[in-house]
């Protein structure tokens, strides 16, 4: 099935224990849009549940990667910040 970016696999539409990447990011954050779409289309592709949390309303994530955002999660690790590279994100989720 292709991904949808429109349609993504949130952490809404699966159980919470399926919830395999996390986007932590800030609003208004442009790279944190881009970094959203291209897990959105990933995690779609692959069936694989994710969320974005917000560091607005996260104090302790905004400690840790104020500096970094977007930052993205893998399974509860830092894969990457900035930039998402999808090749490198499919690699670690398979």
């Amino acid at each position: 099935m292709p991904a949808d970016p429109a349609n993504p696999v949130r952490a809404t539409d699966v159980r919470a224990t399926d919830v395999r990447v996390t986007v932590v990011g800030k609003p208004g954050c442009h790279l944190c849009e881009t970094a959203c779409e291209t897990v959105a289309a990933v995690c779609a592709e692959l069936g694989v549940g994710w969320e974005e949390l917000l560091i607005t309303d996260h104090p302790e994530l905004a400690d840790r990667y104020w500096e970094l955002v977007p930052v993205i999660l893998v399974d509860g690790v830092q894969h990457d910040y900035f930039q998402v590279d999808p090749a490198r994100l499919r690699s670690a989720l398979r």
